[in-house]
């Protein structure tokens, strides 16, 4: 199971951004001058959307997903895992307060995000197994399931 071309890619992400833009300027909704905003210096993130590598190792037959979740506690994450598609989920709660020549900035970040990724028919949920440490969400599996792996005939 190849997952080459499954996952977010800058070229995409550019794409989505001249969608967003282009459908905000059409339906009047605010914030859709982005190019405006970047101009005066607002380079605040349009919504959390993790990103997410994904590493196969067929020697070990091993699916290694790591998704980038900074900020976050294990409480605040989701998995879940149907019709072979593991999904993360969950919400960001983040604020920041700070003071800069004599006046209070304050910065905040609340949204729900979700990301998924295909799961090999077969994996049963018990073998996908997930670690939360330092905001890297490690989430790992095998590549194909025992009754997926080739099997060798003897010849009589």
């Amino acid at each position: 199971m190849s997952l080459v071309g499954f996952f977010s890619d800058p070229v995409y992400d550019e794409f989505d951004r001249l969608f967003d833009e282009a459908f905000s300027r059409r339906t009047g909704t605010p914030g859709g001058n982005t190019q405006v905003a970047r101009q005066n210096g607002n380079t605040a993130p349009r919504a959390f959307r993790p990103t997410i590598d994904v590493h196969e190792d067929k020697e070990k037959n091993v699916v290694t997903a790591t998704i980038e979740l900074p900020g976050l506690k294990k409480e605040d994450v989701n998995i879940d895992v149907h019709n072979n598609v593991l999904t993360v989920s969950g919400e960001t709660k983040q604020s920041e307060e700070r003071s800069e020549g004599g006046y209070v900035v304050k910065e905040r970040r609340y949204g729900k995000f979700s990301r998924s990724l295909p799961v090999p028919q077969g994996i049963k949920p018990e073998e996908i197994k997930a670690a939360l440490d330092n905001g890297v969400l490690t989430v790992t599996y095998p590549r194909t399931s025992p009754e997926q792996a080739p099997k060798k005939i003897a010849v009589e």
